[in-house]
């Protein structure tokens, strides 16, 4: 598997990540073994977790696997703090909770560091600048190797990523954004991506297969045994993108896997994973068979025509300001 720069920084990753949204949920102990070990053997280096994935028990799993199963100091081990089971407050981007939530992470990990730690989720009760100080106080004191952002819209990144730039050497910069991307949701190329790209800030996209729809398992209309739309706690998730327009999306997506011999997965991933400014799709496989395929896209290139034609049918509608209103 090729390798790439996350943004600005040193630190290179592995072209595709390995996520673990269902671990110790839907996936348990043995199929995460399989998962990780198929996933390292393949030369992926790159797996992101978060603290809150099953309260915490996704970083617990994970811990337990870099145990002997894979050398830890093969992996960039990314996770994230700052979302918080409170209806009231939804995240808590503080310096002292952000904190405590990564010593916590690292000793469920059981690991002294992490490689990438993200702030979950952009925190409109906690001056920005707190946030972005605990990230340098956990560079600073080892707990952290490189840090980023979650979930920012374009000027919360774009505000983030400059304080940080503005003293250079005292502060960490910001190596990497992940947010959603795919031909389902391209909603970043508006702002989030474009500064990303101006800022040296690499591009980690999460449900990089429209939440499994644009593998094509849901093209009849019915919800698969074991597939997240039949889960109880992933429907809702899944949902929005169960429409008529998602619906001619995936239709292209499946006409072009066809002229390529290839899956709809495949098509769908290599698409995103080529999007300028991005660096490592986040892969959510849940079992063997759907990481295998995931992974054989390093050995694909879709065609120009096939992706122009993708774009074009997937195209987001931005109008002012992105439009070019010189004329009136």
């Amino acid at each position: 598997m090729d390798h790439k720069a996350l943004g600005h920084t040193g630190l290179r990753v592995s072209r595709l990540g390995l996520g673990t949204l269902t671990w110790a949920r839907e996936v348990g102990e043995q199929e995460a073994t399989e998962l990780l070990k198929a996933f390292w053997e393949a030369g992926g280096t790159l797996v992101d977790t978060a603290d809150v994935y099953a309260d915490g028990g996704a970083e617990y799993l994970l811990g337990r696997l870099l145990d002997g199963l894979v050398p830890r100091d093969d992996l960039v081990i990314a996770t994230k703090a700052g979302s918080v089971p409170d209806p009231d407050r939804r995240f808590d981007a503080s310096r002292g909770h952000l904190l405590s939530a990564l010593d916590a992470s690292l000793e469920r990990l059981g690991t002294s560091h992490v490689d990438l730690w993200q702030v979950h989720a952009f925190d409109e009760e906690t001056p920005l600048e707190e946030t972005l100080q605990a990230l340098d106080i956990a560079v600073a004191s080892g707990r952290a190797r490189y840090a980023g952002v979650s979930n920012f819209c374009g000027w919360q990144l774009a505000k983030a990523a400059t304080w940080q730039l503005a003293a250079p050497g005292m502060r960490t910069r910001l190596a990497s954004t992940q947010m959603e991307y795919s031909l389902l949701q391209r909603g970043i190329e508006r702002e989030v991506l474009p500064a990303a790209m101006d800022l040296g800030i690499g591009v980690m996209p999460s449900s990089p297969l429209g939440r499994g729809v644009l593998t094509g398992k849901y093209r009849d209309g019915r919800a698969p045994a074991g597939s997240r739309a039949a889960s109880e706690q992933l429907s809702a998730f899944v949902a929005p993108y169960l429409d008529e327009a998602a619906g001619r999306i995936v239709e292209a997506v499946a006409i072009a896997a066809d002229g390529l011999a290839v899956t709809p997965l495949q098509v769908a991933l290599a698409w995103v994973r080529d999007r300028p400014g991005v660096v490592a799709p986040i892969v959510g496989a849940r079992t063997g068979r759907q990481l295998g395929e995931a992974l054989s896209v390093a050995e694909l290139s879709l065609p120009d025509e096939i992706r122009r034609a993708l774009d074009d049918v997937s195209a987001p509608v931005h109008r002012y300001p992105d439009h070019d209103w010189s004329a009136l």
